[in-house]
Parts: C-alpha cells; structure tokens; sequence
C-alpha cells in the first residue's frame, strides 16, 4: 500500500504537469529549432534537455524526451516493485529502435544514419543493449535479422522481412514487432490479476492491434494463416470468433463491419475514400477510445492502473513534442502541426 500512496501521488504530479493547449502552441509557434529548445527548457522538460548539444535536430529532440520518459517509466515500475503490466510496456521502447534500425536497413541505409535516430537508454536499463547493437551495425536487413534470430523478436523479424520483399511497404515492421510486443501484454493479462483499471486500458491496446493487423494483413494480401498468426490473446470485447469472421470476408470494408457487434461499433469509419483511408481512421478512433480509457484510469486510487495511465499520457506528451520539433524543422505552418497533436481533455 505505501508503494501504491507513492505511485498514486506521482502519477497525479506527473499528469498535472503536462503541457496545457495554450503551452503546446506556444512551442509549435517557435521560429527554429533554437528557439523550440529554450522554449522547451522553460518548462517541466528542463532536466531532460540538459546533455542536449547543437546543433538541435528533431533527432537529438526525440531522443532526449524518448530517454525521459524510459527514466519515468522505470522509476515507476521500482515504486510498483516490478509489476508485469509495467514491465509489459517497458518493451514497447525496444520495439520501438528495432523497428527505426530494420526499417532503416531495409532502406539501405548505413550505422551512420541510423545511430542518431537510436536512444539505448531502455535497452541498457534491461540489459539488451546487445540486441538493437547488432542488428544496427549489420551492413543489411539480411544480417540485422540474423543478428536478432536468438532473440523473442527474432521469428517476427524474419516474417517482416520477407513479407516486405514481397509487399514492399514499410508498415510492414510495425505490425511484426508491433506482435512481439502485444503477445507478451497478453501473455501479463493472463498471468496477473489486474484491476479493472489495467484491464481497461491494455485491453483496449490489444484489441486495436488484433483488429488492425487482421485488416492490414488483407490489405497485405497475406492468407488467412498468415493473418491468424499475427493475432495475440484475445479480449471478451472482440472475440477470436468475430476476428475469425474478418479475416473470412473479402472485402475490408466488410471486415470493418463485423466491429459493428462489438462494444467498438463507434469506432467504424463513416466515409473513407480507400481502404488504407479506412484503416488509418479506424487506428485514430481506437486511439481516442483507448484516451478515454486512459482518462478513466485516474478516477481510481492507489491502483497500477493510474500508473499505467501516467505512463502512456506521458507518451502522448513525447509524441505531440516529437511532433512539434519535427514540423518545424521541416517548415510545416503552426496551424498544421497543432492540428495534428492529441490532447487529453
């Protein structure tokens, strides 16, 4: 319980000193990077900027905040003493690198461009340093994937790859990590007794991930083992049976249709002009159902269901930064980048 008092109170101060919308605007509005930094510096993310050096890029950006938040995160998982639904996330961070090195390699891009891109920091705090070094010093995909074969990303990796030879599109990684990841959050949901708080929130993370990757493995044009492989532990909300009925039916639309039985039914598309169009709303609703959730996570005390709920506000937060300093690194007007922020009402 005083671990629990503890993470109660740090998640409150660490939601309570996120960026408000008139704050947000302000750092879209800066004139260059320079000025986006001391900006920056100006507020909670001061401690965070400190080993910042220039000249500023979105890179080192990203970086620094990516590594602020891993910190965060596993400040919280010690208060919690290793609580597996935080542990769970924690991963989410590997994945992350490993996507931007394989992606990056199948490009044909070399260490040079890539290690700038990459914050260790999540690696190093779990001792797997080793396994995003070696697929990023690989001199192709082909070798970055042998280098992670020993590893629990290693079979995902390989089926990546060699669908994207195929397909050719990038998202391709995403969705095969992205099943790493989601597999062993369920894997937590099924071990642990989680409160009704957890539950929520990382249910919905797996149901919007089984959904989405059934439609992109049709759009994929991948068959039906193949789209059943990438579906992880299964949810009361949407049912092998009901994603078994979307893999069965022809057309994407008609799978985002089966959705229409669910307790997701708001989340189905109203008009769209493809199917990748469809797709891409469908990922943002689920996205706003799961902050709804996240939101929903504060009303209770003394629960890892508020720490989980500060964690993922917090990755919000590094996202709409991230954001930030990439639109104006590339010019994007102001009113372009705020529009595109997601901002936890």
């Amino acid at each position: 319980m005083p671990a629990k008092i503890f993470g109660t109170v740090l998640s409150h101060g660490l939601r309570g000193r996120m960026l408000t919308k008139s704050e947000l605007q302000v750092l879209a509005e800066a004139r260059d990077m320079e000025e986006l930094v001391t900006r920056i510096k100006n507020t909670v993310y001061l401690d965070a900027f400190a080993k910042l050096t220039k000249p500023y890029t979105a890179e080192k950006i990203e970086g620094a905040l990516k590594e602020y938040l891993v910190n965060a995160h596993a400040k919280m998982v010690n208060i919690t003493g290793g609580a597996g639904i935080l542990n769970a996330y924690f991963i989410k961070y590997i994945t992350w690198d490993l996507k931007i090195v394989l992606k990056g390699k199948a490009l044909g891009k070399s260490y040079e461009e890539l290690a700038p891109k990459i914050n260790l920091r999540a690696e190093e705090l779990v001792g797997r340093r080793d396994i995003v070094v070696k697929a990023l010093v690989a001199k192709n995909l082909e070798e970055a994937i042998a280098a992670i074969s020993g590893s629990e990303f290693g079979e995902d990796a390989a089926k990546a790859a060699t669908v994207y030879k195929e397909k050719g599109d990038l998202r391709i990684f995403d969705t095969y990590l992205d099943h790493v990841f989601y597999h062993d959050l369920g894997r937590s949901m099924t071990a642990e007794s989680q409160s009704p708080d957890v539950k929520k929130v990382a249910s919905t993370d797996i149901d919007s991930y089984n959904v989405l990757a059934v439609l992109r493995g049709k759009f994929w044009g991948l068959d039906s083992s193949e789209i059943n492989d990438l579906i992880v532990s299964t949810t009361p909300k949407v049912t092998r049976d009901t994603l078994q009925k979307m893999i069965n039916v022809e057309k994407i639309p008609e799978a985002i249709s089966e959705l229409s039985s669910t307790v997701y039914n708001g989340v189905i598309p109203q008009t769209s002009s493809n199917d990748i169009d469809a797709i891409m709303q469908l990922e943002s609703n689920f996205e706003a159902v799961g902050l709804k959730r996240i939101i929903g996570s504060f009303r209770s005390m003394f629960s890892v269901g508020i720490m989980l709920g500060a964690i993922k506000l917090m990755m919000i937060e590094v996202r709409n930064l991230s954001a930030i300093a990439s639109g104006i690194e590339q010019k994007v007007p102001t009113e372009t980048i705020v529009s595109r922020l997601i901002r936890p009402e």
